[in-house]
């Protein structure tokens, strides 16, 4: 009869064989390595690979910037009105609606420096001719002086302004003299009228001259007042 080994003896062979038992009796594989924990204070810890610096251009500072301020766009260059000429005179008009010229009602236009009308009467534009500004917008006027004559004796002299709108010559008011009371010059300047004419003293016949006035006149609005004047002594 066959004699059977028992269940220990067979184990504990198996185990001499294997070159490998615990304690326990547990077996376990021949070569194999049990990895350290992670959290096994004895395990070698790789170092952190150290970090690359970026690499960049030379940055500009940041410019210095006030609180509160803002930088206002450039203003554009005013416009550069022309001055207006004496020789523009010839054809302007003389009188308008709101400041009419010697009773007329409308506008006279002169032509060549001359108006006509119907009735006869004429309305001559003088030599005397002063530039400059008279209204404080910057562009040179102009100051002229008007006769006018009926056919008669009489001939009635006027100083008028033209105002400078965009380089021409636009009726902006005027000025009575006297008869017969020709202008010598006239000149602007400091948003003045200088006038120099002919008059006569009160005793005076309207034919006899003896006084030669300086007059000055200011603008404003449509009204064009002497402002003051020193008389002089004249022979002609």
């Amino acid at each position: 009869m066959r004699r059977t080994l028992p269940s220990f003896a067979i184990l504990a062979l198996a185990c001499l064989l294997t070159a490998g038992c615990d304690a326990e009796g547990s077996t376990s594989s021949a070569g194999t390595t049990t990895a350290p924990a992670a959290d096994d204070p004895a395990a070698p810890v790789e170092d952190d690979p150290e970090p690359t610096p970026a690499t960049t251009g030379p940055t500009a500072p940041p410019e210095p910037t006030v609180a509160g301020t803002t930088t206002a766009p450039p203003k554009p260059a005013p416009k550069k009105v022309p001055a207006l000429t004496c020789e523009q005179l010839a054809g302007a008009h003389v009188g308008s609606t709101k400041v009419p010229y010697q009773g007329y009602a409308d506008y006279l236009p002169l032509a060549g420096g001359v108006w006509s009308g119907e009735d006869g009467d004429t309305v001559t534009l003088q030599k005397p001719c002063g530039i400059g500004d008279l209204d404080g917008d910057g562009a040179a006027d102009a100051v002229g002086a008007v006769a006018l004559n009926g056919g008669g004796s009489g001939t009635f002299y006027t100083l008028v302004v033209w105002h400078n709108a965009d380089g021409e010559p636009v009726y902006r008011s005027l000025a009575e003299l006297d008869d017969r009371t020709p202008v010598v010059s006239i000149a602007v300047s400091g948003g003045r009228a200088k006038v120099v004419w002919l008059t006569r003293s009160a005793d005076r016949s309207m034919a006899e001259l003896d006084i030669r006035r300086t007059s000055y006149y200011q603008l404003s609005g449509s009204t064009f007042t002497e402002v003051s004047h020193t008389d002089a002594a004249y022979k002609p």
